[in-house]
Parts: structure tokens; sequence; C-alpha cells
């Protein structure tokens, strides 16, 4: 089972649920928490693990995503074609008449290799992502990955770093994937082959506009999904509408709570210290847990 939690602007207490529901699941579940926001990762923040610290890592390495385009100036004539055709402004020609690439404006199309009459230019393998397993408190494994600032190819990071979770899991594994916020490429990685989705919302205008544009991705899939309204209590009308277009998908809602702040700033479990918050995320994971056992039993 691959459950993936989403939301359609960041700040709702996406990874906050899904810190929460991996802790839940852990209890009688082989879990495996996927943080799929590989540009800024915070799940690791939720589970009480201060990533910044490097031996905290049970595993580390690079990953390549990316390649980038080596020049090779003595066969280069200077002819500037692949200047003209760089959609992105990464090459130029320096003071020197010599070319020379941005890095952080390449986006590794390879079109410039494609035009170069010469062959002065090959692709070459960058390492633009970091990927690290952490040992949670709860005795699970959560994954990341961190991209380098600049760097692209954020939708093949995911791809890779669920790829790697899937050699570390077995056949009973129950992966928890918090997703990036919006609908872009990372998004759309870690909503492929899930089995169902959780799309968190909250009472604002922005946040239900924006979870409409996620959840018509998320359709287009035809995965079935669940919506929660967290803070719902802080615009009492909206929530409503949420809940209405919500319909038979309404999971549940989680009320504003002072507590969860404190303990991300103290690295601390929310399910292990904030009370009222614990019981409405139970209601939501045993609705998530009854969904997916019947998702289960019709695949099986």
């Amino acid at each position: 089972m691959r459950l993936t939690v989403v939301s359609g602007k960041g700040g709702v207490g996406k990874s906050m649920l899904a810190s929460s529901l991996a802790v839940l699941f852990s209890k009688d579940k082989k879990v495996v928490a996927i943080d799929c926001d590989v540009d800024a990762p915070n799940l690791v923040l939720w589970l009480g693990i201060d990533s910044s610290i490097k031996d905290n890592a049970v595993y580390s390495k690079k990953i390549s995503t990316v390649e980038k385009p080596v020049i090779k100036n003595d066969k280069c004539i200077n002819c500037e074609k692949c200047v003209d055709v760089c959609n992105f402004g990464a090459l130029i020609l320096d003071e020197e008449k010599k070319l020379k690439l941005i890095p952080y404006k390449c986006e590794g199309c390879g079109l410039c290799k494609i035009m170069c009459p010469q062959g002065a230019i090959e692709m070459e393998k960058v390492d633009n992502c970091t990927l690290s397993l952490y040992k949670t408190k709860k005795g699970f494994p959560v994954i990341q990955g961190q991209i380098e600032p600049g760097e692209a190819e954020s939708g093949q990071a995911v791809t890779e770093i669920r790829k790697y979770a899937d050699e570390v899991a077995d056949s009973n594994t129950f992966f928890i994937q918090d997703a990036a916020a919006g609908t872009g490429c990372p998004v759309i990685a870690s909503i492929v082959g899930s089995e169902y989705v959780v799309a968190v919302a909250e009472p604002s205008r922005s946040s239900f506009s924006d979870i409409k544009r996620v959840l018509d991705v998320v359709k287009k899939f035809n995965i079935p999904f669940g919506i929660v309204i967290n803070k719902y209590d802080l615009n009492g009308d909206i929530s409503d509408e949420i809940i209405d277009y919500a319909g038979s998908n309404f999971l549940g809602t989680i009320k504003y709570n002072t507590g969860i702040i404190k303990s991300i700033v103290n690295l601390e479990l929310v399910m292990d210290k904030c009370l009222d918050v614990k019981e409405e995320i139970v209601i939501i994971y045993k609705k998530i847990l009854e969904r997916t056992s019947i998702i289960t039993k019709e695949t099986s």
C-alpha cells in the first residue's frame, strides 16, 4: 500500500498529518515514510529528527537526476548556435570569446549538444541531490532527498528516492509519502502509483482553490482520495464549503492548536504531546484504515 499526503498550498499541515499517520500506521504495520518534497524536506523534523546533524542519518549518498553540458573549447568554433537555442540563457560567450555555462540556469535539456556542429558539447551526469535515510523514535525509517539549490529535475529526484525506498522495503511495507505542495512535477512523481491520497486543506480561499487543482491531478490517475481540513475552526463558513465539496470523500477535521508548533520546535511528536489533536487524527486514521483496507481487498 502506498498512501500519499498532498496539499494545494504550503503551510496547511500536510507534513504534520503525514508524520502523525506514519506513527499510527507503524503500530501494526511495517512503515516506511518518504519525504517527496526534495526542494524543502521537513518530514524528519515532524518525526523528531534534526537533519542538520549529519550523524543523525543512518545512510546518505549523492545521486544524479540530471545531466549538464561539458564544453570542449578546443573544438568550439564560436558559432553561437547553442547560445541561440538555449531558452534558459545558460550558455554565453565570455570576454575572451570562450563558451561558458551558467550552471544554475541550465535545465539539462541537451538541445545545445544536438545543435553543436563540432561536437564540442557533451552531456555528463551531475550529483544534484542528497538521499538520506533516518531512523525515527518509533523505529521505522524515513527517507528524504535534498536537491541542491538552483538544481533542476526535482520530479526525477522524487522518482529515484521512491526507487531506493522500494529497495529497502518488502512486499508488506506500508508507504506514507509526504508530497510537495502544489501540482508540479515532484507532486505528480509522488502521486503516480499511489493507492490512496489524503488531501489536506485549511479554511482559506487560496487553500480551497488550490486543493481543487491538486485533486484534479489526482483524479486524472483515478486514485481514490479523502479530504482533511486542518485549523477548521478558524473559518467555519469556508470549512463548510470544503466539507460540501468533499462529500463522501470527507475524512475529518483538526482544530487549530498552538501545541503543534511547540511540538516541532522541540522536535517532539505531535501524537505524543498534543492530546486534543491526537484524538482528532486518530478518527481520521481509522477512516483511512477502513478505506485502504477495502482497496487492499479489491486488489488482492
